[in-house]
């Protein structure tokens, strides 16, 4: 599933991603590496939205 396309929308993406993370992935790097997209891409566009990653969590909140 490698370069699939990611939401734009950060509220979207925040879903998207906090669902993936919680059913799939243990954590935000495999996330990453599955789809092969940018993790530090993802963690910046949700801080402009006062959401970071907490790994103990794994997830946004």
């Amino acid at each position: 599933m490698q370069n699939q396309t990611l939401p734009k929308d950060p509220m979207i993406l925040l879903s998207f991603v906090n669902t993936q993370l919680r059913d799939h992935y243990d954590s935000l790097e495999e996330f990453a590496g599955v789809y092969g997209c940018d993790m530090e891409e993802i963690k910046e566009t949700l801080k402009e939205w006062d959401y970071e990653y907490n790994p103990e969590q794994n997830q946004f909140i």
